[in-house]
Formats: structure tokens, sequence, C-alpha cells
């Protein structure tokens, strides 16, 4: 097994972070949408922030199983994108620091790799660990978009309301993280936004936007909505030219505006929904959904 604490090496400069929230996003897993890449991307480009700890990519990527893009100009090798798993030090509006650690999920040494988190999250004294990213779902663009929350106590994701009663998932590091550090006791959770699945493969900064409230809200973070939420709004003015265009696409949105407008009512009919309810209820409305078309 990988010795976790020759998995990175450490900023000798960093301030005290007790009390400071680490976000996470990897690359490599479902992200449908984009969603969690563009909020973490919009993060760095709207922040300071400067890098604190640097993983060792060598002995956690499979680089035949994800080759790294290098450019040949003319008659030489120009450049090389260097894979990097780094854990950035931000500060939000309001000048607190945070955490944000991103990169291509590691393909190998996965316990190794949490426990060099969790070392690190020791270290420093983080109280929560935050993750997020995009799923497809078979949900209208035109309705309100949902997140599912899960987190390693119930009390950290209280007004999210359920979807599923139990279900089976290909693992990730993200996940596996989040179960890790609630077995150790840490505080940690996650958000998945629901992105309709016909835009699964397209980058859609709405449900970015979605997964950025998300996030300030369970984290109490300023974080700054600014250029994201007007990529936001200038891909849903595009998304609706291309369903008007398109009558089979416009008559796939219609179809998933009724059956999700009927689930909505069937549920609101009801006094109070259980969570076994409400979960077995939108199983049944996904399995209803038509198979989409190529997406937009």
């Amino acid at each position: 097994m990988l010795d976790p604490e020759n998995l990175y090496e450490v900023d000798s400069e960093v301030p005290d972070l007790t009390g400071a929230v680490l976000l996470h996003h990897f690359e490599g897993f479902m992200d449908a949408g984009a969603a969690g890449r563009l909020l973490a991307e919009h993060l760095l480009e709207t922040l300071e922030s400067r890098v604190v700890a640097r993983f060792d990519v060598d002995s956690l990527i499979d680089y035949r199983s994800r080759r790294p893009l290098m450019t040949y100009a003319t008659d030489h090798w120009e450049d090389y994108a260097t894979p990097q798993l780094v854990v950035h030090l931000l500060w939000d509006s309001a000048g607190h620091p945070f955490l944000l650690l991103t990169g291509p999920e590691p393909d190998r040494g996965w316990e190794a790799f949490v426990l060099a988190v969790r070392s690190l999250i020791d270290r420093w004294g983080v109280r929560l660990t935050v993750g997020f990213h995009g799923i497809p779902m078979g949900v209208p663009h035109t309705r309100p978009l949902n997140v599912i929350g899960h987190a390693t106590r119930p009390e950290l994701v209280s007004e999210y309301q359920p979807f599923f009663n139990r279900v089976q998932v290909p693992g990730n590091v993200s996940g596996l993280l989040e179960f890790r550090l609630g077995q150790a006791g840490h505080d940690a959770m996650g958000f998945a936004a629901q992105v309709p699945h016909y835009l699964a493969q397209s980058q859609y900064p709405t449900a970015a936007v979605t997964l950025l409230d998300a996030v300030a809200r369970s984290t109490g973070l300023a974080l700054p909505i600014g250029s994201l939420i007007d990529a936001a709004q200038a891909a849903d003015a595009e998304i609706h030219r291309q369903v008007a265009e398109s009558e089979e696409v416009a008559q796939v949105v219609e179809a998933l505006e009724r059956q999700y407008d009927a689930f909505i009512q069937t549920v609101g009919n009801t006094d109070l929904p259980s969570a076994d309810e409400l979960g077995a209820e939108f199983e049944r409305f996904l399995a209803e959904q038509q198979r989409p078309p190529d997406h937009l």
C-alpha cells in the first residue's frame, strides 16, 4: 500500500486554517453538464488563491488510461499538460480562507489517497469537507434545478429531501472520501446537481450556479456568482433557441415537462410524503422517461 505521508508536499507557509472548509472536485467520474468543473474553475478565476499542497500524481494516475495532451509544433514538442492534483488556498469575498482540492481522480491507491487527505484535514483543523458534481436526470431544463444532498450526519443536509431509497453506483474517490471521513468522525457532505439528460454532455453553467448556492449556504462562505450567472443566462438562451428550432427536441422537452409536473402534483397532493414515498415515486418517474435524443 502507498504511504499516505509520502503522497503529498505541503507549502511551508500556510496560515492558521482552524475551522476552515475544504471543497473538492475530481475530474474523471460523473459530472453531467460539467457542473462541478465549472464551479471549481469559477472559484479559481474569481478569487485570490495559491497552491498549498501538491499530490504525487506519478503514484496515483494511470497515464495510459488518461493520456495528458502534448503539443507538437513543426519539428519539436512545445508543451506538455502536466496533470496536477493540488490543494488551493482561497479567500472568499469576506476575506475568510477556505481550501479547494482539484485535479484528476486517482486511478490507484484510493485508500492511501483518502488517508493522505484526512491527514491534511487533521493538520489544518478543517471543520467541514464538501464535494460537488452534476448527474444526468430525466428532468426538463424549463423547471427548477434540484440538488441531491448527502452527508456523514443527517443534520448537515436536513433541508434536502432524499430522492432514492437505496441505490448502488460505481465507486468514486469523492464518495469514498466522504464515507471514510464519516467513519473517522469528521463532518463531510456532497451535492449532486440534477442536470437534464439531454444536456449532460454539454457545459451547463446553470447547474454550476445551483451548486454554488448549495455550497455557500451549507458552508457560510461568501462566494461570488458574477460571471457564472452571465454564462448561465447565455447558455439558457442558446438552449431555448435550439429547442425552438428542433421539433423533435421540443417534443421530448414537452413530454418531460408533463411527466415532471405530474410527479410534482402527485407528491404535492400528499400531506407530508415520507422520504421513502418520495424516493419511490421519483424512481418510478425516472423509469418512465423516453430515451434521450442526441445531446443539444
